[in-house]
């Protein structure tokens, strides 16, 4: 076994494995790409990115993840939708099919931590046979030292090998690719497909599991970022919510953009780097992602203007999921140290088609609670094929395909740490007033930045609310720089029955969502959905 670049001294016999082509450890970027290149992984565009294709799967596979369930996990994962099980012989007799493959292959290897903050962190090890793989987790998981390099001794391990499909009938998958996490072992094995975030959320899957059972830590998909005066803002949103543009603030350093612990009295960034979407990017809308788009980044199933070596991020010939990767320092204002203070405000954000729900609202420990398990957002005409009209999204926590534990866990933290913490949690509605989709008007992006900048500032501390009839959450009367007609979302209808019958329609969908969940929910959450009553405010 040639080994070459900077190894430590826990090998990869640690791992099981004791014979590979050639091991290369912890290269650097310019390294990784020469070798990429060098392989035919990808090539350079104009801007210094490295463009590669993930090959037949361009985005995560859900139903293809799997966690091996045996006395560890019987009793504490959420079996169901979201996690399947695998027997643990299967993982074993994968693992090992695995480490045979890569007998004659050479290996990239990866040491790297997962949590800015040292007591809750965990050290990674990640084995990969593509080049450009190894360097997207450069980029997304956190860095260490030369120093620290020298006597890593992982406690996870990635194993991900693209080319290494499984045999369902034999191992216990449901098709060819997989991705599967042992608890137990401690290791993650990804084959079969080409997507690198399968990598990342394998790793929030693993906090998601850990911290809020062994440290009472909340695990969070969400963006963070901190004022002047060291206040901490998180937005939680699914995509098209507007989390990305809405977090992104030249005047609050960036703690980080997707997933984040919150420990004591602390907030902490799980990764070293940001996976942003590019479809349709323009320095206009999103300048600190375009300028974080240089060499050393990674741009995924993009495609070049003809002719030239210019990225189209128009170009949805592959896939609308159009990513790039690249290390948080890229943006000019992130934090050295991707630690913040416990937050004061908690930003629920949600692009709401039906034109019920307020532009902003308050809300209590149990509404927030509710809120938080629902994840709820509207699709819009055009979105995906088949969608013609408005449709509900819920996903729990606003993240349940990385859930391994009860929603409820997370919720019951959530209120916890807010009531501990004094924490304001607010409801944005970056979606219609007016009516629905199609008769009313989207909300403008600079109310929305006002009414978020007025819960920062203060300054809703100081206005009186009105509770809204049927969801319950309190609408303020006024807003700095927002007309205030448009604050409590029945006077923006014309027709206010048509506004009460789609309100109790909505209702009636966040209720059915949340059947799943009443069993384990207590009665603080439940007192926090909405009530169908259709009074008028």
């Amino acid at each position: 076994m040639q080994e070459l670049g900077l190894k430590p001294s826990v090998g990869l016999e640690k791992q099981g494995i004791k014979q590979v082509a050639k091991a290369y450890w912890n290269l650097t970027p310019a390294e990784l790409v020469e070798e990429a290149i060098r392989n035919g992984e990808g090539v350079l565009a104009d801007n210094g990115a490295m463009m590669s294709d993930t090959g037949k799967f361009t985005g995560r596979s859900p139903k293809d993840k799997f966690t091996v369930k045996d006395a560890k996990t019987a009793d504490t994962v959420w079996w169901g939708n979201v996690n399947f099980p695998i027997e643990p012989d299967k993982f074993e007799k994968l693992q090992a099919k695995m480490i045979a493959f890569l007998a004659d292959k050479k290996v990239y290897v990866r040491d790297a931590y997962a949590g800015a903050h040292q007591d809750y962190r965990l050290k990674l090890r990640v084995i990969n046979t593509l080049a450009w793989h190894n360097l997207f987790c450069y980029n997304m998981f956190l860095r260490p030292s030369t120093e620290e390099h020298q006597n890593f001794d992982p406690n996870f391990t990635i194993i991900c090998i693209p080319e290494f499909k499984a045999n369902p009938a034999e191992d216990g998958t449901a098709n060819e690719n997989f991705a599967v996490i042992n608890f137990t072992t401690r290791t993650i094995l990804i084959g079969g497909t080409g997507y690198a975030g399968e990598m990342k959320k394998g790793i929030f899957t693993v906090l998601n599991y850990l911290l809020p059972q062994e440290y009472q830590v909340l695990s969070m998909h969400c963006s963070a970022n901190v004022g002047e005066k060291g206040d901490t803002a998180i937005f939680f949103g699914l995509s098209g919510t507007g989390k990305t543009t809405l977090s992104a603030d030249p005047n609050r350093p960036l703690v980080g953009d997707d997933e984040h612990g919150w420990a004591g009295d602390t907030i902490f960034n799980f990764e070293g780097g940001c996976y942003a979407k590019v479809i349709d990017l323009t320095y206009e809308k999103e300048p600190q992602i375009w300028d974080a788009i240089r060499f050393g980044s990674i741009l995924e199933n993009t495609r070049f203007i003809p002719n030239t070596r210019t990225p189209d991020y128009t170009n949805k010939t592959v896939t609308e999921n159009t990513r790039t990767s690249y290390p948080i320092h890229y943006i000019d204002n992130a934090l050295d140290v991707s630690l913040a203070k416990s937050p004061k405000n908690i930003f629920f954000l949600t692009a709401d088609a039906f034109g019920v729900l307020p532009p902003i609202s308050k809300l209590s420990a149990g509404q927030a609670m509710y809120h938080f398990i629902s994840g709820y957002t509207a699709k819009v005409a055009g979105t995906e094929v088949g969608v013609v009209e408005p449709q509900t999204t819920f996903s729990a926590c606003f993240g349940a395909a990385f859930l391994p534990l009860h929603p409820t866990k997370y919720a019951e933290l959530l209120g916890k740490k807010m009531k501990e913490h004094n924490v304001n949690v607010w409801l944005i509605n970056t979606g219609w007033s007016g009516g629905p989709y199609g008769v009313g008007a989207r909300m403008k992006l600079s109310y929305t930045r006002a009414m978020i900048t007025a819960a920062l500032n203060g300054d809703l501390d100081k206005v009186s609310y009105t509770p809204h009839a049927v969801f319950g959450v309190q609408m303020p009367n006024e807003c700095p720089q927002v007309p205030a007609e448009i604050l409590n979302p029945r006077q923006t209808w014309s027709d206010k029955e048509a506004y009460d019958a789609k309100a109790n329609q909505l209702a009636g969908e966040f209720n059915k969502n949340f059947e799943k969940y009443a069993e384990f929910a207590n009665a603080e959450i439940l007192a926090g959905a909405p009530k169908a009553a259709g009074v008028n405010v």
